[in-house]
Formats: C-alpha cells, sequence, structure tokens
C-alpha cells in the first residue's frame, strides 16, 4: 500500500439510480482493484428538491454521517471541501449542470451523453480551459483494464491492421407499456431516444478503437451515414443505425441501437453472436455480453492468415472480473489526472467528446430528431435546472 495516497473529495449532483451506483463504487476499497495511490472520499451530495433526500441517499449508500447533504445545485457546488463534482442528471440537463460546476470553480465528471450537442460541449470545454479546472465526460467503459488491454493489442498488431468495428446496444422492451411518453427514454424534454443513452456506447466502440488510436494528425471527422426510427408517441428515436467512414485510414465502424431488440444474448445461449466485433487483417476481437460493462473477449486468427502473414495468437476467450460494478475506475483516472494537474483525462480528451458529440449531431439532423429549444440552448443560466 502506498504510504500516501492521493485522496480526492466527491461532491455527488443528483440522487437517482445511477448516481447511487457510482456513489457505492466510490466506496469499494480501492486496493480490491490493486489501486493503491489514490483514495476516493464522498464528502457531499445535493438533491434538487430536498436536503432530506440527499440525506437518505448518503445514508442509502453507506456514506459516512459526517458528509453533508443540500437540497439544492448551488448549495454543492459553493462547498469548499469539495475537489471535483460527479452530474448524474438526466442528458438535458448537463449543459446548464456542468456550467454550474465551472462556473463555480469546481472539476467536473460529468455522465455521458456530455451534453445534448457539440455546441453545449464546446463552451463547457472552453471555460475549463479558461479556469484552468478539470473536465471529463463519465464513458466509463473507456477506463476498464479490459477495454485498455484491447487497445494494446491492436496497438501492437496482434490482428493485424484493423478495418471495421461492428458495436451494438439494444435491448428489448415493451416500449409503451413500460415506457409511455414521461419515461427519461423516450421524453424529448430530457433529450430521450437511445442515440444519447444507448448509441453513445456502440458509437464508444467505434471510436476508440478507429479514432482514439490514430494519431492527432489522422484524427479527421468521420462521414456519417444514418438511419432513424421514431417512436410515434414522442418522436425520439427507438431505433438508430450509423455507418462511419473514417477517411484517413479507411475504414469503417458500424454503430446500433434499439429498444424493441436486444442485442447481447436473447436466449442466454450466447447464439446471438457478439454485439461487439473488432476486425483486422489478422483476425478479430469478439467481446461479448453488455458492451457497457464487458467482462469477456475472445481472439479469434483469421484461417486466411496462414496463407501470407500468419496470425501472431491463437484462438483463446480471456474474462476479467470487476470487483464491484466497474465505475470506479473512471472515478480513479479523475483521481490521478487532479493528482498530476491535468485538465482533461487522454483516455478521453476533449477533442474526442466533441468529435462524438458533432456526430450525434449530425446523426439526429439526418434522421429529423431535434429536442426542445430550451434544453439545445447555450444560453445560461437557464430556469428549470
Amino acid at each position: 500500500m502506498t504510504s500516501n495516497p492521493y485522496t480526492i473529495r466527491w461532491g455527488i449532483l443528483a440522487t437517482g439510480g445511477i448516481a447511487q451506483t457510482f456513489t457505492k463504487d466510490l466506496l469499494i476499497d480501492p486496493a480490491t482493484r490493486n489501486a493503491t495511490d489514490i483514495r476516493h472520499s464522498v464528502v457531499a451530495a445535493a438533491s434538487s428538491t430536498s436536503s432530506d433526500r440527499a440525506a437518505q441517499f448518503l445514508k442509502d449508500c453507506g456514506v459516512s454521517s459526517t458528509a453533508k447533504a443540500y437540497g439544492s445545485y448551488k448549495e454543492l457546488v459553493i462547498d469548499p471541501d469539495i475537489d471535483i463534482i460527479y452530474i448524474a442528471t438526466p442528458h438535458s440537463h448537463h449543459y446548464q449542470n456542468a456550467r454550474l460546476c465551472l462556473e463555480a470553480g469546481k472539476n467536473v465528471l460529468c455522465e455521458k451523453a456530455f451534453t445534448t450537442n457539440a455546441a453545449q460541449a464546446k463552451i463547457l470545454v472552453q471555460i475549463a480551459k479558461e479556469k484552468g479546472l478539470f473536465l471529463m465526460e463519465a464513458v466509463w467503459t473507456r477506463y476498464f483494464p479490459l477495454v485498455r488491454e484491447l487497445q494494446a493489442k491492436v496497438q501492437e498488431g496482434t490482428i493485424g491492421d484493423v478495418k471495421r468495428v461492428f458495436a451494438d446496444l439494444s435491448y428489448r422492451k415493451d416500449v409503451e407499456k413500460e415506457f409511455g411518453s414521461e419515461h427519461r427514454m423516450v421524453n424529448m424534454d430530457l433529450a430521450g431516444g437511445v442515440l444519447l443513452d444507448l448509441g453513445i456506447y456502440s458509437l464508444t466502440w467505434v471510436f476508440q478503437f478507429l479514432y482514439h488510436l490514430q494519431p492527432l494528425s489522422q484524427r479527421q471527422a468521420p462521414i456519417v451515414a444514418s438511419s432513424i426510427t421514431k417512436y410515434e408517441k414522442t418522436g425520439c428515436d427507438e431505433m438508430t443505425s450509423i455507418i462511419l467512414t473514417f477517411p484517413a485510414t479507411n475504414t469503417h465502424g458500424i454503430a446500433t441501437s434499439n429498444i424493441r431488440q436486444v442485442s447481447h444474448d436473447p436466449d442466454s445461449n450466447g447464439t446471438a453472436g457478439a454485439p461487439i466485433r473488432i476486425q483486422g487483417t489478422l483476425g478479430e476481437i469478439q467481446v461479448t455480453g453488455f458492451s457497457f460493462r464487458p467482462t469477456t473477449y475472445t481472439l479469434i486468427p483469421a484461417s486466411s492468415a496462414s496463407q501470407g502473414s500468419p496470425a501472431k495468437f491463437k484462438q483463446e476467450t480471456i474474462t476479467h472480473e470487476i470487483p464491484g460494478h466497474g465505475m470506479f475506475w473512471e472515478a480513479d483516472e479523475c483521481a490521478r489526472c487532479l493528482r498530476d494537474g491535468k485538465q482533461e483525462s487522454e483516455g478521453l480528451g476533449w477533442e474526442e467528446s466533441i468529435a462524438i458529440m458533432e456526430t450525434m449531431d449530425e446523426v439526429r439532423r439526418q434522421g429529423g430528431v431535434r429536442y426542445p429549444e430550451k434544453i439545445e440552448s447555450t444560453e445560461y443560466p437557464l430556469e428549470g435546472f
């Protein structure tokens, strides 16, 4: 154990399910994941409705009784004991909430999708840059050891030159019965629809192999071709399919999402195949299970690899256990960035978050999906947030 691990003090903005999962993960001893250089402390939480709700949230999460409970976000952001604030509100509120934190001089980890559009994301980045603050989009999957292991294998050339990535995240729901028109997944006032909620994971798998691993000089915006099926009750996207062409490398990414068709394992027997496939000239990597919380992947050499350049590996399946839910890895990244004086993460920098937001903007443009002006706006502050 490192004698003096760096401790980062968290404030939690919002008290819903994802905030609870994240907070509980913060309380898991980092030593269980072989992290001895950092520590996490939850010092406060805020509900937009009442301090009692925030207090109950802290109690339910098992946070120390010394943590403070606030009944407004404005109270939270001025707490001098907080190093960084985790934002767990709906997509529609991210811009206003993150800007509130940044304007108050607080570092920020903001849930995905970063904002509702790229224009909002660019403003947040500019404020963080000017104020010397840390800002990161909370795409937790990027920080899994499994994902970083796969990126290393691709960079080493294990599967040859990567030419194509297939990525899907879908689940089957009786949408009318289970979501109706008010649920956050379909409510346009909350930036509902599959793209910002599920599709961003599919795009993440494409970007982290076809874009992120490229030198900055070759990181060109992808050419986007997409199709959207709208949910009749609200007009949000219930099924979205995207083909991305990366011109610098002439590679393709196919990213899909759907709330009427399960993707990862519909019959529990693995017959659906892998929702993630990273395909190279010498073979491919298949990631099975939930694409947002990957635990297992299989390396598969190409059968034709022996006719020319032989594959450097044999087929094998590798599993990574997760000592918790898995959201602590992105929190560890935040702690190390703050410790080292970094304003952004190398795992998902500002430029890439904006590039993905711009891609989603174009997908929505092509599909005719636009959210209410209030949540697309860059005006600040707005009432009701």
